[in-house]
C-alpha cells in the first residue's frame, strides 16, 4: 500500500511535467510550492546536533538517518489549502500596493491549488 504522501507526489509531479511542456509558468510555480510544502512537512523534528567529541559520534552508512514524518490524506490536503489561503492573503496585499499584475499571477495560483483540492 502506498502512503497518501507518494501518490500526492506522484501525481503532482505529473501535472508538472504536463504544466512545463504546456509552458504554463503559474501551475508550474503553484505545484513545485505544493511539492515543497509536502516535503517540508515530512521533516522530522529531531534536536540539533551539537558539538562534541569525535568517538561519541555517528558513523557508518545511514547511522545518522531519521525516519521523516508520515502525512495523512487530511494533513496533505490542509497544506495544500493553507497554500492556497497565503497566497490569496498574498495577493490582496500586492492589490493594496498597486502591484495588480503580480496579485493576479499569485491569485491564479492560488485557484491552482484550489483546483488539486477539487473545490474553487
Amino acid at each position: 500500500m502506498t502512503e497518501p504522501a507518494q501518490q500526492w507526489r506522484a501525481g503532482l509531479r505529473s501535472r508538472l511535467i504536463a504544466a512545463r511542456k504546456a509552458k504554463d509558468n503559474v501551475a508550474v510555480a503553484a505545484l513545485r510550492s505544493a511539492l515543497s510544502a509536502i516535503d517540508n512537512a515530512e521533516t522530522p523534528d529531531v534536536p540539533l546536533p551539537r558539538a562534541g567529541a569525535i568517538a561519541d559520534s555517528a558513523h557508518g552508512l545511514g547511522a545518522a538517518e531519521v525516519a521523516r514524518r508520515r502525512l495523512t490524506e487530511d494533513q496533505i490536503r490542509e497544506l495544500i489549502d493553507t497554500e492556497a489561503d497565503e497566497r490569496r492573503a498574498a495577493a490582496g496585499q500586492l492589490r493594496s500596493t498597486g502591484r495588480d499584475d503580480r496579485a493576479a499571477q499569485v491569485e491564479a495560483e492560488a485557484a491552482v491549488l484550489r483546483e488539486l483540492l477539487g473545490s474553487d
